[in-house]
């Protein structure tokens, strides 16, 4: 199914974006259908670099998986920017990925956040602003 079509079939109104997850987009995605991934963070650069607005509480989104099929609907909850060093163990739990413990995030996201902002010609580093959000899954 494709995103508009799983958006027409929610009968939500509003608008919304499709997008599948970084590195993994089937793993991450069944996480969220599953309830155990219920928030996500990106380099906060690459929304300033290409002109695109950050995401807020309120705004929907479509998780695709690698073959840009629509696996569910998301509504953000809360979203904020932060330091990558600051980010905390209650967040890196919420991403819900492998042991949930702030030890394991850094290791993934020092790798996910190098390589997203070496596309664009920057440098990671402990101090980088990261955009974290948190949301609930509306409609699957």
């Amino acid at each position: 199914m494709t995103a508009e079509e799983l958006w027409e079939k929610s009968g939500i109104f509003g608008t919304y974006e499709a997008w599948p997850f970084g590195e993994a987009p089937d793993e991450l995605a069944d996480l969220v259908v599953q309830g155990t991934k219920t928030a996500t963070c990106s380099a906060y650069d690459l929304y300033i670099i290409n002109d695109e607005p950050l995401p807020k509480a309120g705004d929907y989104s479509v998780i695709l998986n690698s073959k840009e099929e629509a696996v569910c609907i998301i509504k953000t909850t809360k979203a904020y920017v932060t330091e990558f060093i600051n980010v905390s163990a209650e967040h890196a739990f919420k991403e819900g990925e492998g042991d949930r413990s702030l030890e394991y995030w850094r290791k993934v996201h020092v790798n996910f956040l190098t390589n997203e902002l070496a596309s664009v010609n920057k440098a990671f580093n402990e101090n980088t602003k990261v955009l974290c959000e948190e949301f609930e899954v509306v409609y699957q």
